[in-house]
């Protein structure tokens, strides 16, 4: 039996993904502050890859794209076992 064939059962659970650009600790002061426009520096820089999260464990890195009027990501790499 494959590795495919033990799983294929589980093939058709749906999952949340969650693509991560980065976190940020803000006071409940500066939320309230915000308004539409606002903008909140971040450590990330336009163009580094972002994180994939399934069920809240990180799964693989990606890169925005735009395709059309749509966003979406490109995967570019998935995290090693550890």
């Amino acid at each position: 039996m494959e590795r495919s064939d033990e799983i294929d059962h589980f093939s058709e659970i749906p999952m949340d993904i969650e693509a991560q650009l980065d976190r940020k600790t803000m006071t409940m002061s500066q939320i309230l502050d915000l308004e539409a426009g606002s903008v909140i520096k971040l450590k990330r820089s336009a163009g580094e890859n972002i994180d994939l999260l399934v069920g809240g464990s990180l799964v693989a890195f990606g890169e925005i794209v735009v395709l059309q009027e749509m966003m979406g990501i490109r995967i570019t790499d998935f995290r090693a076992e550890s």
